[in-house]
C-alpha cells in the first residue's frame, strides 16, 4: 500500500473524531490535543514504508525521530497548560461569541477540523518524497537536521521563559507588570516560539527537497515541490493566528503597544528603540 493512502485513512479518521467530540463535549479544542501526536504518526508511516522496501531509510529515520522529538517537546508543554484537562482554547470561546452558532459550526467544521487536519497531514509530506526518493543520507540533509535540530531547542527555550513568567505572575496574583514578557528570546521576538516553529517545519520540507534533488529532480521537482504548500500554509496560519492573538493582547494591556512599536513580531531581531523611531518618524 501506497504510504499516503495510509495516512489520508488515518486523516479520516481523526477529523472524524474531532469533529464529533466537539458536537458531543461543545468543545472546539479537540484538534489542538492531537496536534503534536498525529505528524509523529504520519511520519513513522511513511518511515515505516522505507524500511520495508529494504531501500536505504537513514533520511526517513532521522527525519521521523526529529518529529518525534518536536511532538514530546509540544506535548509536554501542551500538558503542563493544562490542554488535556478540558481546557478549551481561549480563542475558540472569543469567536463562538462573535458569530452565530450556526456560522460557528460551519467554522468548527471546515476551519478547525477539516482544514488544520489537512495541513498536519501537508506538513509531514517531505517524508513522502523522501519514501519517494530514497537517495543516500548527504550532507544538506545533516545540516537541514541540525537547523531543525537547533530550532527545537530554540522553541523550548521560549516556552520556558514564558512558562517561568506565567508561573511567577501567577505567584504575585494575576498581576506582573508590563502582564506580558518582554525578556530572553521574548526581547528581540514578540512570538519566537512561534518563529522556532516555523522553522522546524521549514527545515522539514528542505530535507525532503534535499532527497527529491538529490535524486535528479532539478530545481522545480527537487528544490521546490508540491510540498512546500505545508510550511507554506502554517507560516499563513501563524501570521494570521498572530494578529488575532496580538489584538486580544493589546485589548488587555495598555503597554503592549509600545512593545509592538519596538520589538519584531516574529524574527528574532535587535530591539528597536523609541527615540530612534520617534526621530525617524520627524525626519
Amino acid at each position: 500500500m501506497d504510504p499516503l493512502l495510509l495516512v489520508l485513512i488515518v486523516f479520516a479518521i481523526t477529523c472524524a473524531f474531532c469533529w464529533i467530540a466537539s458536537l458531543i463535549t461543545k468543545d472546539t479544542s479537540w484538534v489542538d490535543r492531537i496536534w503534536s501526536i498525529v505528524p509523529a504518526v504520519y511520519v513513522w508511516i511513511f518511515a515505516v514504508a522505507g524500511i520495508l522496501d529494504g531501500n536505504d531509510a537513514t533520511r526517513l529515520i532521522v527525519m521521523a525521530v526529529l518529529v518525534t522529538a518536536w511532538a514530546a517537546r509540544l506535548t509536554f508543554n501542551f500538558a503542563r497548560k493544562g490542554g488535556y484537562t478540558g481546557m478549551e482554547d481561549y480563542r475558540w470561546a472569543i469567536l463562538r461569541g462573535r458569530m452565530k452558532p450556526w456560522q460557528f459550526q460551519v467554522f468548527n467544521l471546515l476551519f478547525i477540523v477539516l482544514y488544520q487536519n489537512a495541513l498536519l497531514v501537508l506538513i509531514t509530506t517531505p517524508a513522502y518524497i523522501a519514501w519517494q526518493n530514497p537517495a543516500p543520507f548527504g550532507v544538506w540533509d545533516a545540516l537541514f537536521a541540525v537547523l531543525f535540530a537547533a530550532s527545537l531547542v530554540g522553541e523550548f527555550t521560549a516556552d520556558q521563559q514564558q512558562w517561568s513568567f506565567h508561573q511567577a505572575k501567577k505567584a504575585a496574583g494575576g498581576r506582573l507588570e508590563p502582564g506580558f514578557v518582554t525578556t530572553g528570546l521574548f526581547g528581540y521576538s514578540r512570538h519566537p516560539n512561534f518563529f522556532f516553529e516555523q522553522a522546524q517545519w521549514w527545515a522539514f520540507y528542505a530535507i525532503g527537497a534535499a532527497a527529491a534533488a538529490a535524486s535528479g529532480l532539478g530545481i522545480w521537482g527537487g528544490v521546490f515541490n508540491w510540498t512546500i504548500l505545508g510550511a507554506g500554509l502554517l507560516t499563513l496560519l501563524f501570521i494570521g493566528s498572530t494578529i488575532f492573538t496580538e489584538s486580544i493582547t493589546s485589548s488587555k494591556y495598555p503597554a503592549y503597544a509600545d512593545y509592538q512599536r519596538t520589538t519584531s513580531m516574529l524574527v528574532p531581531l535587535p530591539r528597536r528603540h523609541r527615540g530612534t523611531d520617534e526621530a525617524a518618524s520627524r525626519a
